[in-house]
This record gives C-alpha cells, structure tokens and sequence, in this order.
C-alpha cells in the first residue's frame, strides 16, 4: 500500500490519509470544503463549498496520478439533500464533465466542521 499526499489538498484531519493507493487502486477520504491554503471553510454555501470540495477531490486524485476519468465510483454525503442536491449536482457534472462513475448521494444529519457536503472517491489507475 501507499499513501497519497498532495499540499493542494487539505490535510487530514484525524488519523487518516488523503488517499491509500492499494494495488491499482485509490480510495480517497472524504474531502470538505477547507480551503488548502488556509485550513479554514470560507465557503457557507453549498455551490461554493461544492467547488472546493471538488477542487480538493481532484487534487488528491492527481496527486495519485490519476484524472475523473479513472475514477469508478464516489460517494457523495449532503447535510439537507431535498434543499442541495439540484446546485450539488451541476456543480459535480461540471467537474466530471463526460465522466460518469457509478455514485450514492445521501443525506446525512451532520458533517465534520459544520459543513454542506463531503465527496469520496475510488479509481482505479
């Protein structure tokens, strides 16, 4: 196994690694909206926090050499689904463009730090 870092990414916030490469494949951990730069969420609505947890979730993925276009599946955790999941959505289409991994959308009662939405990932390389 391998551990995946990047500084483009936020770092982990408990004991556990951006990503683990395992064979040929990665399983991220869930990233939220903080800013990398920072370490702070600047973001407090769910388009905005949308962008930066896919900006973080594709710096995690190149970091372990890969694009959206290896990715095989994700899961997708939103704190209100019937209020976010329409600006949630077109923000992830318009990340993964023609990609079109398998995905579970849930709801979920709470989040780490307070946040709208946390993204995770699996590709293969």
């Amino acid at each position: 196994m391998e551990t995946i870092y990047t500084k483009n990414a936020p770092d982990a916030i408990g004991p556990y690694s951006q990503a683990i490469k395992a064979g040929n494949v990665i399983y991220t951990s869930g990233q939220i909206a903080i800013n990398p730069a920072t370490g702070n969420i600047e973001a407090d609505d769910i388009e905005s926090q949308s962008k930066q947890v896919m900006k973080n979730l594709t710096a995690v993925l190149e970091a372990a050499g890969c694009t959206w276009e290896n990715v095989v599946k994700t899961t997708c955790f939103l704190k209100d689904v019937a209020k976010d999941f329409a600006v949630f959505n077109n923000v992830y289409a318009e990340v993964l463009g023609d990609c079109k991994p398998a995905r579970s959308c849930v709801g979920v009662a709470d989040l780490p730090k307070g946040v709208l939405v946390e993204v995770e990932a699996i590709a293969v390389k």
